[in-house]
C-alpha cells in the first residue's frame, strides 16, 4: 500500500484551512520528495510532505462542491517545486459534510501519480482526513495510509 507522510503542523494547517472556508470546498498543493514519482513506480517508501500550500478555490459556481485550480496557480506551482528542489505531490481538498472519499467529478478530474488528500468538514469542523491516488487506467482510486510524523524539538 503506498503511502503519504505529513507533519502535524501541515495536518493543522488543511484543517484550519477547511474549517475556514467552510461551506466551501478549499483546495492546496503538497509539496515534497517521492520515492515513487522518481522511479515512475510505486515505491514501498512514504511520500513525504515537506510543504503544504493553499490556494484560493478559482470555482466561480457551486463552490460548496466543487473546486478549480486554474492552469495558472498549477504552472506557477510546477516552478515553485522546480526552484525548491522538490516536486508537485499533489494536491489536498475538502469534502463539506460529505465523506472523505473521491466522488464521480473528482475521479473525472484526477491525474494519476498524484496524491489526492481529501478533508471532511462537518458543519464547520474538520473531520476524517484520507489520501487516494488514481489508478493508472483511471477506472477508480487506491487509498493511500496517512502517516503523521512526529516533530522533533531542539
Amino acid at each position: 500500500m503506498s503511502a503519504i507522510s505529513l507533519s502535524q503542523e501541515d495536518l493543522d494547517l488543511i484543517r484550519r484551512d477547511g474549517a475556514l472556508n467552510y461551506p466551501d470546498e478549499c483546495c492546496g498543493f503538497l509539496f515534497g520528495l517521492s520515492p515513487a514519482l522518481k522511479s515512475g513506480e510505486q515505491a514501498d517508501e512514504a511520500r513525504v510532505v515537506t510543504e503544504v500550500q493553499p490556494i484560493g478555490n478559482e470555482q466561480n459556481e457551486n463552490r460548496a462542491r466543487r473546486f478549480l485550480i486554474s492552469p495558472e496557480q498549477f504552472r506557477k506551482a510546477e516552478n515553485y517545486a522546480r526552484v525548491l528542489g522538490l516536486e508537485l505531490l499533489g494536491f489536498y481538498h475538502t469534502h463539506p459534510d460529505h465523506p472523505a472519499v473521491p466522488s464521480e467529478f473528482d475521479r473525472e478530474h484526477a491525474l494519476p501519480f498524484y496524491s489526492y488528500v481529501i478533508l471532511s468538514v462537518r458543519k464547520g469542523e474538520a473531520a476524517e482526513l484520507r489520501s487516494w491516488q488514481l489508478d493508472l487506467d483511471r477506472s477508480g482510486y487506491v487509498e493511500e495510509a496517512v502517516h503523521i510524523k512526529a516533530e522533533i524539538l531542539g
